[in-house]
Formats: structure tokens, sequence, C-alpha cells
């Protein structure tokens, strides 16, 4: 492939309006921005897709749950006031989550020594995908850390961009004599400072898990067949023929 068709795959992904740049005007602060994410997104997608032949074969998502859940805002210490409504799917034995969310009203701080409030971001969607690291695991209770990319449909105080990258820190845990799987996750998105302002979206979902047998059963619930139980019954079946004597 010719340097002139690399400069158009360029040019094309730093444009998100589909125009066409020229190829001696190089992209702006906030192209690179969106270029960088969007390509650690492509590369994050693939590292997800990739998978053992027999892994797929068995089921193309056979260890996916789906959690619902509810959360909210913050900022440092103090709560931004909005509900937070997130659906998650994870795959993988946990390894990798993509969600949505839901800001279901303004974000409202509240600043110490004054009457009014700080207006930090109306309601929107976002979504986020996210590979998760297993820190710990103690019984019943797992810890996890999370990295990877969101995209938000507005960009205001929180965040001057709409590609933001994701982090996470969360416990995992299911409750005694139940199948009831949930997570308790902090959340954090913003550019990295790659455009100002930057403060980051601050929040905390609770999650818990709405299906047990709908996509596939999750990799902690398998029961493992020990396959040398069909071998010793088919030896016993064949000894026992042979010492029976045919009827005449």
């Amino acid at each position: 492939m010719g340097a002139n068709r690399w400069s158009s795959i360029a040019n094309r992904l730093c444009d998100p309006q589909g125009q066409r740049w020229s190829s001696a005007v190089p992209c702006g602060r906030l192209s690179r921005a969106a270029l960088l994410i969007k390509l650690g997104f492509l590369c994050l997608a693939g590292s997800a897709a990739y998978a053992p032949q027999a892994v797929v074969a068995q089921s193309l998502c056979g260890s996916c749950e789906v959690q619902i859940g509810m959360g909210e805002t913050y900022h440092y210490w103090a709560t931004t006031g909005s509900l937070v409504l997130p659906v998650s799917v994870t795959w993988s034995d946990n390894r990798y989550e993509f969600a949505g969310f839901r800001f279901t009203s303004q974000q409202l701080l509240s600043l110490s020594g004054r009457r009014d409030e700080r207006h930090m971001a109306n309601p929107y969607w976002g979504a986020s995908f996210s590979r998760r690291f297993r820190l710990f695991e103690s019984g019943p209770v797992q810890g996890y850390f999370g990295f990877g990319l969101a995209a938000r449909t507005e960009s205001d105080v929180l965040s001057a961009t709409r590609w933001d990258f994701a982090s996470q820190l969360g416990l995992r845990f299911r409750l005694p004599g139940s199948r009831l799987t949930g997570e308790l996750t902090m959340r954090h998105w913003s550019n990295a400072g790659i455009q100002l302002p930057n403060h980051g979206q601050d929040f905390a979902t609770l999650t818990v898990r709405v299906n047990s047998r709908l996509f596939g059963i999750p990799e902690g619930d398998q029961i493992s067949l020990d396959r040398s139980l069909g071998h010793d019954r088919s030896v016993a079946a064949e000894s026992s023929g042979s010492g029976t004597s045919l009827l005449p």
C-alpha cells in the first residue's frame, strides 16, 4: 500500500464528518485525540474478538451475563444528583464488559460558601467498552479493575470531548445460598487532559444479574463431566456381556 493510500485513510479518520482533507493540512488537536481514541477502540475490539476456535464453536456468547441496576453521579466527595440507569453485558469470565448508561437528570454541584449550584451536565446517554483484570478473589467476593473507552452523546464541563477513556474499580459478589450475582463499581470517564475542560464524569453503579441461563452458563457455574465415567460403563457392559452364554 502506497503512501498516498495511508494518507487518505488517516485523513478520513481525522475528519468525523467525512469531508476530504488535503494532505498538507494537519489534523487539529481535537481530531488527533479522536483518532487516538478510535484506534484504541479498534484495538480493544480486536482483542475481545480473538478467541480459540474451539471456544467460538461451542457458543457465540456462552459466558455472557446481562446485568441491570442503578447508580448516582458525584464529583470528588459531593453528589451531583443525577440518577444513572446502567445495562451491562460481561463475557469471557468477566474479562470484558460492554455497558450502556442513561444519566437521567441535570448534574449540579453545590459549592461551599455559595447558595447557587454549578451546572455540570445535562441528561445524556453514554456507553463504554472495557477490559477487566482480576485483582483478588476471596470466597464469593472478587475485586477487579477495568480500563477502556467511553462515548457520550454530548460534551460539557465534565469533558470537552465525546470520546473518553474509561476506568473502573469494583467488587463482584455472590450472595450465600443463592445464585444472585451483583457488582458495585466506581467509574471515571475523562479525556486525560487532551482537551479542556476535563473535570471527568464520576459515578457509581450497583448492578445484579438478571439471567442465569439466557445466554449460557457462566464458567464458574459449569460442571465438568468426568470422561472416564462413560469409558468405565462401556467396559462394564462388555465384561458382563462376555460372561453370558447364548441360548441354543
